[in-house]
């Protein structure tokens, strides 16, 4: 299938444009005309396949479901419940707050956050056709056991307890927000078609504009940065690099689907899996606006042990990549 994006970008840049692949500009310009039909075309498939099946989807059954189970299995539904959604960093924080009024257990609770930028269908499949199966599915592994041990670290230490107090007073008392518990009639086939139709333009509304940034960053790094720069600069396999893509990765804000496009880049310029990895989920899961709107909703005790979570997460998974990048079979 990705042979027929990069079909479309010959004829677009090197026939019709009339640019040479040699020179920086044409190698940059096929590499954005890829790369864009390449996620949108995946992004209009899967959004709208995974809402067909979301649109019967209760929350507040979810919910009273996750508050429910054994807390290891709540972990790991809230983990999943994270992976299936199409939520952004800071678009998954109002779902947090559901969750914590629901009193769904702050460690189930922050699963979801943590696993929802982290992971999504249209990442999925755009890595294994980048990266390979293997890789994808170490990747997804990884996700979910990073949201599951940092859920449970977080109860471990009642994490609640550092909550705005308007969000610990909700949890404290149970309060649920005003509609849960409702029934909802069955909807029919028209209607899972309108809200998966709605949901696709709404979600595409609000990400296009990323996925034109993750993609002109990613051709910039492909057409205009010399061969090997990258490489021998932070591709070298010192330990000391992993952490570094991690703190340079927080300045920066984009989602999964922006960040593809540029991790691809990173990777065919040169720059170890891990590496590549540790730097992108940095962008996507710990960026500054996120933490703008977490404040929010956290103390800075709170906020501060979240942040460190997840610094010291994505470099084990970078070591842990780099480590095992030369078992795996890449499709690049």
């Amino acid at each position: 299938m990705l042979e027929i994006f990069t079909q479309i970008a010959n004829l677009v840049a090197y026939t019709l444009m009339g640019l040479d692949p040699q020179t920086p500009f044409g190698a940059a310009t096929h590499f954005f005309i890829k790369s864009t039909t390449t996620i949108f075309t995946l992004l209009v498939v899967m959004i709208y396949l995974i809402a067909l099946i979301r649109a019967s989807l209760n929350v507040e059954r979810m919910r009273a479901f996750l508050a429910g189970r054994n807390r290891v299995v709540g972990y790991f539904f809230g983990s999943t419940f994270g992976a299936i959604t199409p939520f952004c960093s800071c678009s998954s924080v109002p779902v947090f707050i559901g969750f914590t009024s629901a009193r769904i257990p702050i460690g189930v609770t922050m699963a979801f956050l943590i696993t929802s930028p982290m992971i999504n269908q249209v990442a999925v499949v755009v890595l294994w056709g980048l990266l390979g199966w293997q890789f994808t599915l170490l990747y997804i592994l990884m996700g979910f056991v990073v949201g599951m041990l940092a859920g449970a670290f977080l109860d471990a230490i009642n994490a609640q307890r550092y909550l705005q107090p308007f969000l610990a007073e909700a949890y404290a008392k149970g309060e649920v927000p005003a509609g849960d518990g409702t029934q909802r009639e069955p909807l029919t086939m028209k209607d899972r078609h309108l809200f998966a139709r709605a949901e696709t333009l709404e979600i595409l509304g609000r990400v296009w504009k990323w996925v034109f940034i993750g993609v002109g960053l990613g051709a910039l790094l492909y057409g205009y940065v010399p061969e090997g720069w990258v490489e021998s600069n932070l591709g070298g396999g010192q330990w000391w690099q992993v952490p570094a893509a991690v703190l340079l990765g927080i300045p920066l804000y984009t989602n999964i689907t922006g960040v593809v496009p540029v991790m691809e880049s990173l990777i065919l310029q040169g720059l170890p899996i891990g590496t590549t990895m540790a730097f992108c989920m940095s962008t996507v899961a710990a960026s500054f606006p996120e933490f703008v709107l977490l404040k929010q909703v956290m103390q800075w005790r709170l906020l501060a042990i979240f942040f460190l979570l997840l610094l010291v997460a994505f470099t084990l998974v970078g070591w842990i990549l780099n480590l095992v990048e030369p078992l795996l079979t890449l499709n690049l």
